[in-house]
């Protein structure tokens, strides 16, 4: 969004490296306004909700646990096993739909207001900075200055709170994948019974210090692949955090604010070159340039040129929540039927994912014929055949079962064990003869529905074949 293609440089590299491939390091100036403390409102609940995450229970079950050694995931305290894969795969497709819908229409709001790298380097590690630290320019002269007994005291307690909570995080996000029981015994177990744990403790702690600590706004620009399916996705229509360069530029340009003067009749832009929108940008971005790959849309740019605007008395709004097409043409924002459609998709692919959480069973049972076994005839005559049987229970509760034959008659007789009992998160398995009238065949195969029974609740029905003579 520019109205200067002379002045195009700036997309040939980031911001944060100089023409010789040097890192420059970011001081953002510390942002204030409403915005500022909207995000920080949101920020506060998503970090209440993720600490407290690993220790709330449903059923006797974390909120959520993704443990990926042993397979095993639970969501709002329902478990989901390998073989509710597919269920994940619709929740992908269903994320990925998400995120296009939602950049096409909003731009790069989730990273500004709800993504974690976000949310901990602005609203935790920065605000520490600027609280011993100081301001941006306070920050850029203690760096200059040699080392001295106020730079190691500053910079030495930055850092060990840096330490600190990284390794809070760390141990958090830990507890999501083993589970806080298993987290709390590598905190206060001995050290030599948890190396395992203690080793993983301590890696990711280190990651999240250098990704707070060192990396920062680079994770934004260079290492997130969402940035780069912004220009795939953006249009003319979606909603980005954007300068209105008609109204600040005008036919003469931005220009530096002179008392008493009538920008209007002189031609000048609203735009003061007063350089605060750049200042408070945690990528180092200059807004006015147009979209950019690097802006997270945090609205600080929106705050600080509103406070210059309200203070020499221009209106506010220079820049905000706009799209190409009302910068450019004052076209107003729209639902296109780009969105309409992927709106179309989302909640076709919403309603099948609560279809599929509404008629998933808490137990999985498979049913299969011996191998190599053929069908034995009874002393009565009747025709049997022999299969073995294998039941997950995914919930957390024990599970006595029975199988009955579904809408034929026979009988089923039971091997070893007459009444088998599923522990919670268990598995059974076992042998059982199928056995019936040659009258209620139909043919060397017969298709049985046997249904799985707990007491007199009907569980699961599992389709099989049972085989018999030709006549």
């Amino acid at each position: 969004m520019t109205n200067q293609p002379d002045k195009e440089s700036f997309r040939d590299h980031i911001s944060t490296v100089d023409d010789s491939g040097k890192r420059i390091w970011v001081y953002p100036k510390k942002p204030k306004g409403k915005f500022t403390n909207y995000r920080m409102l949101v920020s506060a609940l998503l970090l209440l909700a993720l600490f407290s995450g690993p220790f709330i229970r449903i059923g006797g079950e974390p909120l959520l646990l993704l443990n990926i050694l042993e397979r095993k995931f639970i969501i709002l305290g329902n478990i989901f096993w390998p073989q509710d894969f597919y269920l994940f795969m619709f929740a992908m497709i269903t994320a990925i739909v998400f995120v296009i819908l939602f950049t096409v229409v909003f731009g790069r709001l989730f990273c500004g207001w709800l993504c974690p790298q976000t949310i901990f380097m602005e609203m935790v590690f920065r605000k520490i900075e600027y609280a011993i630290e100081g301001d941006f320019k306070q920050q850029r002269n203690l760096d200059k200055q040699d080392w001295n007994a106020e730079k190691i005291g500053k910079k030495g307690l930055k850092h060990v709170l840096f330490i600190a909570i990284s390794f809070l995080i760390g141990n958090t996000f830990l507890a999501y994948i083993i589970g806080s029981e298993e987290l709390i015994k590598i905190v206060t177990e001995p050290i030599g019974e948890h190396v395992g744990g203690l080793s993983a403790m301590i890696i990711f702690s280190g990651l999240f210090y250098g990704v707070f600590s060192q990396l920062r706004e680079q994770v934004c620009t260079t290492i997130c692949p969402y940035e780069r399916l912004q220009g795939v996705l953006l249009d003319r229509n979606s909603l980005v955090v954007a300068y209105d360069y008609t109204r600040g530029e005008r036919t003469e340009g931005r220009a530096k604010f002179r008392k008493g003067e009538n920008r209007d009749e002189l031609g000048k832009g609203d735009c003061i070159d007063c350089g605060q929108c750049v200042h408070v940008c945690p990528t180092g971005i200059d807004i006015r340039h147009g979209t950019q790959l690097e802006c997270v849309n945090c609205t600080a740019c929106m705050e600080a040129c509103d406070y210059m605007m309200e203070s020499v008395n221009l209106k506010m709004g220079l820049i905000g929540y706009k799209t190409e097409n009302s910068i450019a043409q004052g076209v107003p924002f729209k639902f296109t039927t780009r969105v309409i459609g992927y709106t179309t998709v989302l909640a076709i692919l919403l309603g099948a994912i609560a279809f599929l959480l509404a008629s998933r069973s808490q137990v999985e049972t498979t049913i299969l014929r011996t191998s190599g076994m053929m069908y034995q005839t009874q002393e009565d005559g009747r025709i049997s055949n022999l299969y073995n049987y294998k039941v997950i229970n995914k919930s957390n509760e024990q599970l006595p079962i029975q199988f009955t034959l579904e809408d034929v008659g026979g009988e089923i007789k039971m091997i070893g064990n007459p009444n088998p009992i599923v522990e919670e998160q268990g598995i059974a398995e076992g042998v059982m003869f199928v056995i019936m009238e040659r009258e209620e065949l139909e043919g060397v195969k017969t298709k049985l529905k046997i249904g799985i029974y707990e007491g007199e609740r009907r569980i699961e029905v599992v389709k099989t074949s049972f085989m018999g003579p030709a006549n």
